[in-house]
Protein backbone atom coordinates (compact mmCIF):
# COMPACT_ATOMS: atom_id res chain seq x y z
CA UNK A 1 0.00 0.00 0.00
CA UNK A 2 1.45 3.18 -0.99
CA UNK A 3 1.24 6.32 1.94
CA UNK A 4 -1.81 8.82 0.48
CA UNK A 5 -0.13 12.08 -1.08
CA UNK A 6 -0.39 15.14 0.92
CA UNK A 7 -0.97 18.05 -1.15
CA UNK A 8 1.15 21.50 -0.14
CA UNK A 9 -1.03 24.11 -0.10
CA UNK A 10 0.08 27.05 -2.07
CA UNK A 11 1.67 29.43 0.28
CA UNK A 12 2.28 33.49 -0.25
CA UNK A 13 -1.02 33.06 -2.89
CA UNK A 14 -2.43 35.87 -0.68
CA UNK A 15 0.57 38.14 -1.15
CA UNK A 16 0.01 39.04 -4.02
CA UNK A 17 -3.58 40.38 -3.87
CA UNK A 18 -2.55 42.15 -0.63
CA UNK A 19 0.83 44.05 -2.29
CA UNK A 20 -1.98 45.06 -5.34
CA UNK A 21 -4.34 46.51 -2.51
CA UNK A 22 -1.70 48.17 -0.73
CA UNK A 23 -0.45 49.64 -4.09
CA UNK A 24 -3.92 51.40 -5.33
CA UNK A 25 -4.96 52.56 -2.18
CA UNK A 26 -1.69 53.91 -1.94
CA UNK A 27 -2.29 55.85 -5.31
CA UNK A 28 -5.67 56.59 -4.34
CA UNK A 29 -4.41 58.30 -1.09
CA UNK A 30 -1.78 60.15 -3.15
CA UNK A 31 -4.03 61.72 -6.06
CA UNK A 32 -6.62 62.84 -3.33
CA UNK A 33 -4.00 64.80 -1.11
CA UNK A 34 -2.58 66.08 -4.30
CA UNK A 35 -6.29 67.02 -5.20
CA UNK A 36 -6.73 68.44 -1.54
CA UNK A 37 -3.46 70.15 -2.25
CA UNK A 38 -4.56 72.16 -5.20
CA UNK A 39 -8.22 73.33 -4.25
CA UNK A 40 -6.28 74.96 -0.88
CA UNK A 41 -3.96 76.73 -3.20
CA UNK A 42 -6.53 78.07 -5.34
CA UNK A 43 -8.71 78.92 -2.80
CA UNK A 44 -6.00 80.82 -1.16
CA UNK A 45 -5.23 82.11 -4.51
CA UNK A 46 -8.82 83.39 -5.06
CA UNK A 47 -8.43 85.16 -1.51
CA UNK A 48 -5.02 87.06 -2.38
CA UNK A 49 -6.88 88.28 -6.12
CA UNK A 50 -9.94 89.41 -3.87
CA UNK A 51 -7.12 91.09 -1.26
CA UNK A 52 -5.66 93.01 -3.66
CA UNK A 53 -8.63 93.97 -5.80
CA UNK A 54 -9.87 95.45 -2.30
CA UNK A 55 -6.02 97.25 -1.78
CA UNK A 56 -6.50 98.65 -5.37
CA UNK A 57 -9.81 100.21 -4.52
CA UNK A 58 -8.12 101.83 -1.89
CA UNK A 59 -5.65 103.30 -3.82
CA UNK A 60 -7.94 104.55 -6.23
CA UNK A 61 -10.44 106.30 -2.81
CA UNK A 62 -7.26 108.01 -1.67
CA UNK A 63 -6.32 109.53 -4.36
CA UNK A 64 -9.88 110.54 -5.31
CA UNK A 65 -10.04 112.48 -2.11
CA UNK A 66 -6.62 114.14 -2.37
CA UNK A 67 -7.30 115.02 -5.90
CA UNK A 68 -10.82 116.08 -5.22
CA UNK A 69 -9.65 118.21 -2.14
CA UNK A 70 -6.85 119.86 -3.75
CA UNK A 71 -8.67 121.69 -6.71
CA UNK A 72 -6.39 120.81 -9.59
CA UNK A 73 -3.93 119.22 -8.34
CA UNK A 74 -3.18 115.10 -8.63
CA UNK A 75 0.35 113.79 -7.48
CA UNK A 76 0.16 110.39 -6.99
CA UNK A 77 2.07 108.00 -4.94
CA UNK A 78 2.58 104.98 -3.12
CA UNK A 79 0.55 103.21 -0.17
CA UNK A 80 2.17 100.43 1.67
CA UNK A 81 -0.83 99.18 3.75
CA UNK A 82 -0.86 98.05 6.99
CA UNK A 83 -4.56 96.58 7.81
CA UNK A 84 -4.87 93.32 9.25
CA UNK A 85 -6.57 92.16 5.94
CA UNK A 86 -4.68 94.24 3.63
CA UNK A 87 -1.28 93.99 5.23
CA UNK A 88 1.90 93.68 2.56
CA UNK A 89 0.14 94.92 -0.35
CA UNK A 90 2.15 97.77 -1.95
CA UNK A 91 0.10 99.83 -3.92
CA UNK A 92 1.19 102.26 -6.55
CA UNK A 93 -1.11 105.15 -7.68
CA UNK A 94 -0.69 107.36 -10.61
CA UNK A 95 -3.02 110.36 -11.15
CA UNK A 96 -3.15 113.13 -14.35
CA UNK A 97 -5.67 115.30 -14.55
CA UNK A 98 -7.12 117.37 -17.12
CA UNK A 99 -9.16 120.73 -16.86
CA UNK A 100 -12.20 122.00 -19.22
CA UNK A 101 -14.06 125.26 -18.72
CA UNK A 102 -17.75 125.12 -18.96
CA UNK A 103 -19.03 128.87 -18.74
CA UNK A 104 -16.98 131.20 -16.58
CA UNK A 105 -16.25 127.50 -14.48
CA UNK A 106 -13.68 125.56 -14.25
CA UNK A 107 -13.56 121.80 -14.11
CA UNK A 108 -11.32 119.07 -13.71
CA UNK A 109 -11.05 115.57 -14.74
CA UNK A 110 -9.36 112.91 -13.01
CA UNK A 111 -7.92 109.85 -14.98
CA UNK A 112 -6.57 107.62 -11.95
CA UNK A 113 -4.61 104.12 -11.91
CA UNK A 114 -4.33 102.07 -9.36
CA UNK A 115 -1.70 98.84 -8.68
CA UNK A 116 -1.79 96.93 -5.72
CA UNK A 117 0.72 93.75 -5.92
CA UNK A 118 2.21 91.26 -2.73
CA UNK A 119 4.65 88.25 -3.25
CA UNK A 120 7.31 88.11 -5.81
CA UNK A 121 6.81 88.12 -9.60
CA UNK A 122 7.37 84.59 -10.78
CA UNK A 123 6.12 82.51 -7.64
CA UNK A 124 3.32 80.95 -6.92
CA UNK A 125 2.30 84.09 -4.11
CA UNK A 126 2.40 87.04 -6.30
CA UNK A 127 -0.78 88.79 -6.54
CA UNK A 128 -1.50 91.93 -8.90
CA UNK A 129 -4.73 94.04 -9.50
CA UNK A 130 -4.82 97.09 -11.50
CA UNK A 131 -7.65 99.56 -11.13
CA UNK A 132 -8.60 102.67 -13.52
CA UNK A 133 -11.64 105.14 -12.45
CA UNK A 134 -12.16 108.62 -14.04
CA UNK A 135 -14.35 111.16 -12.59
CA UNK A 136 -14.52 115.02 -12.53
CA UNK A 137 -15.25 117.64 -10.02
CA UNK A 138 -18.22 118.82 -11.24
CA UNK A 139 -21.06 118.52 -8.43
Amino acid sequence: MTPPIHRRRPRGFALVPALFLIVIVGALCAVGLRMTMAQQQTVISALQQARALAAARAGIDWQAYLAINSSGTCSGGTLNLAETALAGYTVVVTCTVNSFVDGSTTYYSYTIASTATTGVYGTSDFVQRVVRATFTNES
